[in-house]
């Protein structure tokens, strides 16, 4: 009889020794192994990438600790489709001694009067919930309902595990260990699997349905046919990833907005994730702009905020707006250069005390033994300003602070001279 069922549901594992990947959860030493072995569960949330194993490891410690296993999909449940679940699943547990278990499926997709709706049973344990997110829980699940569960990140498959992953489907499917499966190239069959698990097997599939005989040559041009897709020479966990991010960078401190936007449209091409991006603009904007705009890190984390909020492909106008500004604006690593060589001189030298005059004296016995005395607040003064010493003793005068050469820096290396003097060597770079 044949088994018309997708390759992917064919071959999903039915015990934790099947399962493939995640070894920080399921390894000797990983939590959901350790609570299978208490025979206990507590709720939790697995939150990553498509295809790589969330609802199927969620079954699994369901059968292992033979709890009975209700399913909701937060695409097409609404919150009267929970609470007929939830109602069930307190009847069956006045019958049998072991708590239900309730998986919700894209559980971000809740909005928050069904996420309300769940706190009471979980809360008084008449389920124990199990939710699946590809989005980040902690923008996405309500603050009660998380602090109620314990949070475990799964990982893309890496190639090894895909390579498990392909080996068992060969082995033990009833329709492809009929036929042998010749792999003259394997870089497009990995690569456009990008780390999910489904992807790979639906390949794998369409690899033995265009078959013509009993034996598949397994080529990257075969691959890029039946995709109908060109391989882009990009892996996210490849060496291509960090040269092209290197790229970008480079591209966006050396302000040639015209390559920046070409590197990021190579990554995001490939399916590089947004979130990803939006960080190196927050680092790009603070590192190599800095104070000769500092508007620009404003427009960098109001990018980051904009791509978690829309998502791809929407958020690729955030990111090339994001990328462009910064690519054009004037360049500064002053802030840079001075937190590190602070740090240096703070790393090298004997601490210096607090001078007295810089110290609160919140009690009579502290003001008695001078704290704060001849502290001058600066807003009595003239333009919000008095000659003070802020340094410690034997540091008067030290420099990390260099102003550079901006139009931004110099008026600040001006006011700066205004207001110091000949205090402080400001030379500007």
């Amino acid at each position: 009889m044949n088994d018309f069922r997708p390759l992917a549901e064919r071959m999903r594992p039915r015990r934790l020794e099947d399962y493939v990947g995640q070894e920080h959860l399921v390894g000797e030493n990983g939590v959901i192994r350790q609570m299978l072995a208490s025979g206990q569960i507590t709720p939790f949330i697995l939150w990553g990438p498509p295809g790589v194993g969330k609802t199927t490891l969620a079954r699994i410690v369901a059968q292992s600790l033979e709890r009975e296993f209700y399913v909701l999909s937060a695409v097409t449940a609404g919150v009267k489709d929970v609470r007929e679940v939830l109602d069930e699943a307190k009847s069956f547990k006045l019958f049998a001694k072991a708590t239900p278990v309730l998986f919700i499926d894209e559980i971000h997709r809740f909005n928050k009067s069904q996420q309300d709706s769940l706190l009471g049973a979980v809360e008084r344990g008449e389920v124990a919930l199990i939710g699946a997110t590809t989005e980040n829980p902690s923008f996405e699940v309500i603050s009660p309902l998380l602090s109620r569960c314990q949070v475990y990140t799964l990982k893309s498959l890496e190639r090894e595990a895909l390579q498990k992953l392909a080996q068992r489907a060969m082995q033990e499917d009833e329709l492809l260990k009929k036929v042998t499966f010749e792999f003259v190239e394997d870089d497009a069959f990995y690569l456009f699997a990008a780390g999910d698990g489904r992807k790979l097997l639906n390949i794998l599939e369409l690899l033995y349905n265009a078959r013509t005989g009993n034996t598949v040559q397994v080529t990257n041009v075969l691959v890029q046919r039946l995709l109908q897709q060109r391989a882009p020479r990009y892996d996210k966990h490849g060496e291509m990833h960090y040269d092209c991010i290197s790229a970008f960078i480079k591209s966006v401190r050396g302000s040639d907005p015209q390559a920046a936007v070409y590197w990021m449209a190579r990554m995001l091409a490939a399916g590089e994730d947004p979130v990803f991006v939006a960080r190196r603009l927050i680092i790009l904007a603070a590192e190599d702009i800095g104070l000769a705009n500092p508007n620009a890190l404003l427009i960098a984390n109001a990018a980051m905020s904009a791509v978690q909020n829309i998502g791809m492909p929407e958020a690729r106008i955030v990111l090339s707006e994001a990328a462009l500004y910064l690519a054009s604006s004037e360049k500064s690593n002053s802030a840079y250069m001075a937190i590190n060589d602070a740090l240096t001189f703070v790393s090298e030298e004997t601490p210096h005390d607090v001078p007295l005059h810089l110290r609160n004296a919140p009690t009579k016995l502290m003001k008695d033994m001078g704290y704060s005395d001849g502290y001058k607040y600066a807003h009595d003064y003239p333009r919000h300003f008095v000659q003070l010493e802020f340094l410690p003793a034997g540091m008067e005068g030290t420099v990390f602070y260099h102003p550079q050469d901006n139009s931004r820096e110099r008026e600040m290396a001006t006011s700066l001279k205004q207001r110091w003097g000949d205090k402080y060597k400001l030379e500007q770079e």
